[in-house]
Parts: structure tokens; sequence; C-alpha cells
């Protein structure tokens, strides 16, 4: 890896895309959010107060993907200690899939887990924070009172889910996030939204215990009980605080990579990258028509293994199932890729995830850092927004297993969900390097190991690993790809070789969004990217 290439081609950007900072870095997926998070380093917070006061902003300015809501998830490297935070939300005790009709636990009420999201980031500044909670709070809880312009993505999204909103009985998310609740949005239009900021407020003066314990908690509940949704004051009473667990470690090239362990999708991400690790940089970094069917059989191979061997960490197992870990076993995998498309994978898909989330990454300059994955699940989550509150509820409980009562995530009271979140630290040299992740649902570890080629195979920058057209192949063989960003020649091996071309728009929303830091080693000094195919911005303090 040429450390000083990376280092030495990058280039700040006068839209926010691509930022240098001498005192540390915040990239997310909105500019109101890295300044939150940027206000924080600014008063001498450290990475943990800046990432809690970017997520709460995104709850406010980003609630197509995340919000108090939903589930959050977190790799964190703090005062030299570095471990995952187990977010998850959990399945309500009345939920169980005898009492779903169908499409129920897609779309409305009874969709919902427990939100975690105000434990998660309760417990994160509690422990590790450095500011007063108050202090962390206060630019999220000014973004809902004063508003934001909503961007064109958004009012994009919305017409895209416009049917789904309005699926909704009654239409509490339409009429809270559509405007007159029937219609999209124009862009540039002022948001404000004062029951939110109620709900901020409340959480910054009593803790997040509030959302639980208290009023919001009752307010839920009768929601839920006029609605008949599932989910109840005494769930969120017991909703835990997150569990702290030992990160996925495995090594690419030089880099040492901690991601999350089940239930999130570090797994994943390791395999794919410890598959692609057998292979010359030079192969790899060339996105000729052979690496590309090379990349694509990997995906394939890795999403298969990922529905074979399901691990969740709270369910009952005789022993461990560590294959997904081994790097034998990502050897013998790259080994089997020939040169042609594998007849022995599924032609046919599962049904796709239409999930969404958003991604944090933080370094401050003490050496700390912190990645970190939210969501409400699909985009604007189930369509339904809490009574009085302002925040819409997720629709995680779609991510259970429905068939099979021997699953480690099969639908039942307590369970949690399976998730496909990926966020990652970094090492190099023994020292956190890199903070990244993507959303992106299934093309999470894809879009991750697409950005990790470029930059440490390829040389290229972090705003041009970030940049580079990507693609992404299905388990069925449906390769989706920036078809008009690769080589014609690229697209047509492909094609030839039996995969289903799937062409998206250049710059494709599906295609995941990394943000990143990066903590400089030839110089000092933070570098960051924002995704330019959606609306985030990067920045450190000036």
């Amino acid at each position: 890896m040429d450390i000083y290439r990376i280092e030495d081609s990058f280039e700040p950007s006068t839209d926010g895309k691509a930022a240098f900072s001498m005192d540390g870095m915040v990239a997310t997926a909105f500019p109101q959010a890295s300044q939150a998070g940027v206000a924080m380093l600014q008063r001498g917070g450290n990475a943990v107060d800046a990432a809690v006061a970017a997520a709460m902003a995104l709850s406010v300015c980003e609630p197509q993907a995340s919000g108090l809501g939903g589930q959050t998830m977190a790799v964190l490297h703090v005062n030299g200690r570095t471990l995952a935070l187990d977010g998850s939300s959990r399945v309500p005790s009345l939920a169980v899939r005898s009492k779903l009709a169908n499409g129920e636990q897609f779309l409305g009420y009874r969709a919902t887990t427990v939100p975690s999201t105000p434990a998660v980031l309760g417990y994160m500044h509690f422990k590790f924070g450095s500011l007063a909670w108050d202090e962390v709070l206060a630019p999220a809880i000014q973004l809902a009172k004063e508003g934001y312009a909503l961007t064109g993505m958004q009012c994009r999204l919305q017409a895209r889910e416009l049917v789904t909103f309005l699926k909704v009985t009654p239409p509490s998310g339409a009429l809270a996030f559509l405007r007159k609740g029937e219609h999209p949005h124009e862009s540039g239009r002022l948001f404000v939204q004062l029951e939110l900021a109620q709900v901020l407020e409340l959480l910054a003066d009593q803790g997040p215990r509030a959302f639980y314990l208290g009023p919001v908690a009752e307010r839920i509940d009768k929601d839920m009980r006029e609605n008949q949704g599932f989910l109840r004051a005494e769930d969120l009473a017991l909703i835990p605080w997150p569990i702290e667990r030992p990160c996925v470690e495995r090594h690419y090239r030089e880099v040492r990579i901690a991601t999350i362990p089940p239930p999130g999708a570090g797994r994943d991400l390791s395999l794919v990258m410890m598959v692609l690790g057998n292979l010359p940089s030079d192969f790899l970094s060339k996105v000729a028509p052979s690496s590309c069917h090379f990349m694509a059989e990997t995906f394939r191979k890795v999403f298969l293994q990922r529905r074979q061997h399901p691990v969740g960490p709270n369910h009952y197992q005789q022993s461990p199932d560590r294959i997904m870990t081994n790097p034998e076993f990502a050897r013998s995998l790259a080994i089997s890729i020939q040169e042609h498309v594998d007849p022995a994978l599924p032609l046919l898909d599962a049904p796709q995830l239409g999930g969404e989330t958003t991604h944090i990454s933080v370094m401050d300059a003490m050496g700390n850092a912190v990645s970190l994955s939210q969501s409400i699940e699909s985009i604007y989550g189930s369509k339904a927004a809490a009574s009085g509150l302002g925040f819409l509820y997720n629709n995680y409980l779609n991510t259970l297993e429905t068939k099979d009562p021997s699953h480690p995530y099969y639908l039942r009271p307590g369970a949690v969900p399976w998730s496909s979140v990926a966020p990652a630290i970094m090492f190099l040299n023994g020292t956190p390097w890199l903070a990244a992740g993507s959303p992106g649902s299934d093309r999470i570890y894809s879009a991750m190991a697409q950005f990790m080629v470029h930059l440490v195979d390829g040389g290229c920058s972090l705003y041009e690993a970030m940049a580079r057209p990507r693609l992404h192949c299905s388990l069925g063989g449906v390769v989706s790809l920036e078809a008009e960003r690769f080589d014609p020649a690229v697209v047509a091996h492909l094609e030839g070789l039996g995969y289903q071309i799937d062409r998206r728009r250049d710059y494709a929303f599906y295609l995941g969004a990394i943000n990143a830091t990066i903590r400089c080693q030839t110089r000092p000094g933070f570098m960051g990217v924002a995704e330019v195919r959606r609306d985030g911005m990067a920045a450190g303090p000036v």
C-alpha cells in the first residue's frame, strides 16, 4: 500500500464532499449533522461527543434513514480500547408470527421493534463522552426548532414512497412528513419539527430514561393501543443498554479491520476482504472484466455463506460457528472462483431487502475514533409516525425469519433483528487510520469492499476511492452497476458470462454511500469524505 500516494493525492473540495483539518474530522450524510459534530470538537469534546451530536442531528434532518424510533450500532476506539456496541432493538412482547397478517411486518404500526437509538446514544455519551449531555443535544434541538432545507434527494424519496405512505391507516407518517399529508415537498422548503424538538428537550433535561420510562413511553403506548400496534410501555421499560462486544478483527493487506460482530454484518465484510486478499493488488485495482467478474462472484459466495451460517449472539448454540472468519475458508472460496459464473450457486434471488441506513465516521485529535451506523430499516421506516412526538417508527420486524423457529433471528418476543450494517475502524501500525461505513442493506459490504480496494490496492485518494464506479452482485447473479461509468468491455464481459445486468444511473443512490475519515500517517492532520451519491458533508475544526 502506497500511503504517500494515497495522502498526497487528496485535495479538499469546495462542496464539502472532501475536507482537511488539523484537529479532527466528522463525515455524515447531512451538512448540519456534520457541523453539529464539529461544534463538539471545537468545544473540547471527544469523538464520542461529536458522534452522538451528529447522530441526534441526523434524527432530525435525515428522517428517511434514521431517527429516535430506530436502532444504532457502532465500533469505537476510545482511550486506547476498541469495542463494538450492539445496540439491537427488540421484538415487542405481543409480536408473534400468528398475529401478523400478510405485509404487516413491513408497513404500519405492527412492523416496529422497540427503538434502541436513544439508549445507545445515551450509553455512548455517559460512558465515553466528556461534554454535558444537554450541550451535545443542543444542535439537534435547534435544528428541529428552526428547521432545515429539504434536499432534492429527500423530495425524490418522498415521491418514490408516496404510495406506501398512504397505505398506512391512519396516515400518520404522511401527515407528519408529506406536504398536506398527500404530496412530496418541494426541494428547498424549510422543514420545522416542533413536536420532535419538545421530545429532544425532554431527553436533554431528563436523559434517555424519559424516552423509556416517562411521558414519551406513555404516549407511544397510547398511540400503539389506539392503532393496534404491538409496542407497549412494558417493552420500552425493558430495553437494555447496548451490549459491549469484541469486534470481528481481520487483516486486509497491511490494514487490520475491526468491525461489528453478529447481529451486525461485520463477518460478511471481513470474509469479502479476506477472499479478495488472496488476489494480487494489481489484478483487483485495474477494474478490468476479469477482476469485476471475480468481485461479483465473491459477493455471491459471501452472501450465500451469510444465509447458510446465521449466528445470533443471544441464541443457544453448542459451538460457535466461526467458518466466516476463517482465513483458510476464505482462501478456499477464492480458489473456487473460476472464469465462469458458478452454476453451483442459486440462480434465484432471496427477497431483496429495501433497508436504508445512515453512517457517521468521526476522529478526534486525542486518538479516538467512532464508526456508527443507525437506521429505521426501510426508507421512512414503517411510514407510521409516533403521535405528537415527531418521529417515525421503524419496520425492523421485516428482518426477522418467519418460517424456521430454530433460526437465531426467528420472529419471537424479545428477539433482535438481523442487521446488515458493518461500521468499521481500520488500523495501520496499531493505531486508528480510517473510520468508514455505508448504508445500503445488502450492498453495504460490496460498497465497502470496492472502496477499500481502490484505496489500499489502487492507491487512490480518499475522495477518488469513494467516488469510483460501483457494482453489486446478488446471490442470483444480478449485477447492478453504474453502467455508463464502467468500460463497455466490462459490461459486455459480465453479460456474456450469463449475469443479468441491472443498469443503474451514474452515482446511483442504490449502490451505497461511503462516509469516511482518515488520520494522516505521512503528515499531521485529518482527511474526510462524504458520499457524492447523497447529501452528506465532511468537515473538521478550523
